[in-house]
């Protein structure tokens, strides 16, 4: 389906890592932006390169609109064009209303907002070569949903609500592009490291189809997404039906 686009997935952690293998299973040749987490991107560009397909390596802070500007530039001194955009890299803290400062508060929404913004933006000369192309941003099920959920997420919450919101407005922009903005809210896909048997066994219990969906449900999502030709602005709940309960 996807064989010679380029598709930058940014945070290509645990679920980033399966959604760059299947996008290279497609067809596509893939580029992986760290932070910090060196040895998880070279591993999956690894995987990448044992499909038959290309694979890209680039460090870059993705909350600095600098570093998204040096990875653009370097995807297109390698690969030469850019088709799909990922936006994948997050954090989830859970900080006390009364803890969250100036720093607390920008760091949590250049992570999760700003960055899909930054990267998309620097992106935007290259994608608007292309005759279309794709771009995937990643909220969370709860505000996808209208529901806070969880107090101590107040920052986090609002970033990602803002990921919908900026879904929807770039998709507006940039339909005249042939650009598809879409966005993957998650729900209950992977357990944190630090969670129980028991915390896990609950999750799965308020979840009407009673399981973890696992990375592949929203290597799927994204899949569907930048395939598609005729779906953009839209934010797709990957919950297993925690929504509705």
């Amino acid at each position: 389906m996807l064989t010679s686009r380029v598709a930058l997935v940014t945070g290509g952690r645990r679920i980033g890592q399966v959604v760059a293998e299947e996008l290279a299973r497609a067809g596509a040749d893939i580029v992986l932006s760290y932070r910090s987490s060196r040895d998880e991107a070279e591993a999956t560009a690894a995987r990448v390169r044992a499909l038959g397909r290309r694979a890209l390596v680039v460090r870059a802070d993705v909350s600095r609109p600098e570093d998204c500007a040096a990875l653009i530039g370097a995807i297109e001194a390698d690969c030469g064009g850019l088709d799909i955009v990922v936006n994948m890299a997050s954090t989830y803290v859970s900080r006390p209303l009364e803890a969250i400062d100036e720093h607390a508060w920008r760091s949590d929404l250049d992570a999760n907002l700003s960055s899909a913004f930054y990267v998309t933006h620097a992106a935007l000369p290259l994608l608007r070569r292309r005759g279309q192309a794709h771009v995937v941003n990643f909220s969370d099920w709860l505000p996808a949903s209208g529901r806070p959920g969880y107090p101590g997420f107040v920052a986090y919450y609002v970033a990602k609500a803002g990921v919908k919101a900026l879904t929807e407005a770039l998709a507006l922009e940039l339909a005249h592009d042939g650009i598809l903005v879409n966005a993957i809210a998650p729900g209950p896909i992977l357990p944190p490291p630090d969670m129980t048997e028991d915390e896990k066994g609950a999750v799965a219990a308020a979840t009407p189809l009673q399981r973890w969906g696992g990375e592949l449900e929203i290597a799927r999502a994204v899949l569907m997404l930048v395939t598609t030709g005729f779906i953009t602005g839209e934010t797709l709940r990957v919950d297993g039906g925690r929504h509705v309960k």
